[in-house]
């Protein structure tokens, strides 16, 4: 384990107190973002990370969230995250209402159908700049970034990301399933925890 030198909102660190364990079989799936990671970490390369999901509004963004998380907690250098779909809609409200139970300060920085939401973890970290984009939209990195596909949809979709210069499927039952349900809370923090603990592993496990 390493040493962490910064310090997340006192309501995240409580939120990894009590992680799911991450099983050896996803453990293998995520191995080859951990080696992409590394190899950009060991050849002193900027790691430009986009997570890739049909719509950009549920999982792809709860990666981006916790991965940027991660890698502040971590103190692990030249890390930048980024989310989007294969269409534009809306970074979903049920995953800004359970991101802010898991302890991120949000504001809400534009109204409209595809509002922008400002994501913070820490006092003195930049905040991560939440809102539905595709993934080659110009906010995202053009080249030289490793597409992490959070759904199986998009997997299949997408055979080929313009730019990427790795693809890892790193794919998520989507707790849309249970949108208007009484399972609906229980599911999103679910999935948000699942991601949450993939991610602390993944940074985790690189060496700096």
């Amino acid at each position: 384990m390493k040493t962490q030198t910064s310090t997340l909102f006192t309501e995240i660190q409580q939120t990894l107190s009590s992680l799911p364990t991450v099983s050896e079989e996803r453990k293998q799936v995520l191995q080859p973002l951990i080696s992409y990671i590394q190899e950009k970490l060991d050849n002193k390369g900027l790691i430009n990370l986009n997570f890739i999901c049909t719509h950009n509004s549920r999982r792809s963004h709860l990666s981006q969230v916790w991965a940027q998380t991660m890698t502040f907690y971590y103190q692990i250098p030249n890390v930048n995250a980024y989310s989007g779909g294969t269409e534009a809609t809306e970074m979903n409200e049920i995953v800004v209402s359970t991101l802010v139970d898991n302890g991120f300060q949000i504001q809400q920085l534009s109204d409209g159908t595809n509002p922008i939401y400002a994501v913070k973890y820490a006092d003195n970290a930049s905040p991560i700049i939440g809102f539905s984009k595709k993934y080659d939209n110009g906010f995202n990195p053009s080249s030289a970034f490793c597409a992490i596909m959070t759904c199986s949809q998009a997997d299949e979709g997408c055979p080929f990301i313009a730019g990427a210069d790795k693809r890892v499927p790193v794919t998520y039952e989507d707790p849309k399933l249970h949108d208007g349900t009484p399972l609906e809370k229980e599911k999103y923090l679910e999935r948000s925890l699942q991601i949450a603990a993939e991610m602390h592993y993944v940074f985790s496990s690189v060496k700096a």
